[in-house]
């Protein structure tokens, strides 16, 4: 996380100075269909809607019509062995309205095809499993391996 602390003065040298945002941004599937136009995000628990809509339009030029905020409360979960219940860290979601006209499509990591290419890389590598188990079940009693003689 950057900081709002600029480095000091030191006279002589050249001033480099990076100005980052204190802010994150993380774009997330949506739970419930959202129109085409609305895009979901999670942010930073400091970020205003106010804060989200400047850094879309001024960072990345996405012109934003309407931002909406939520807090997502984090799970919670007994110990069972200590006796004392534990909550995962809350969650601020950004919904992004954008104009009419701009149409959002959450990107397909894993085309079809990759999904195919992985269902059949996972048969041949259960397939070389079952062949392997094979071969050791089959040379498993034969005599003069190592563990079947005694000395």
């Amino acid at each position: 996380m950057s900081t709002r602390w600029y480095p000091i003065y030191q006279r002589g040298n050249p001033q480099l100075r990076v100005f980052l945002p204190n802010f994150w941004l993380k774009l997330v599937r949506p739970e419930q269909q959202q129109p085409k136009n609305v895009v979901q995000f999670a942010v930073s628990m400091e970020m205003t809607r106010h804060d989200v809509k400047n850094y879309l339009e001024k960072i990345y030029k996405i012109p934003v019509v309407n931002v909406r905020t939520r807090i997502g409360l984090g799970n919670t979960k007994p110990d069972l062995v200590l006796g004392y219940v534990t909550k995962d860290e809350d969650t601020k979601y950004a919904y992004v309205t954008l104009p009419n006209t701009m149409k959002f499509d959450f990107p397909d990591i894993f085309p079809t095809d990759a999904k195919q290419k992985m269902e059949d890389d996972k048969k041949s590598l259960d397939d070389a499993k079952k062949n392997y188990k094979k071969f050791l079940d089959k040379n498993k009693d034969r005599p003069g391996t190592p563990g079947w003689f005694s000395i």
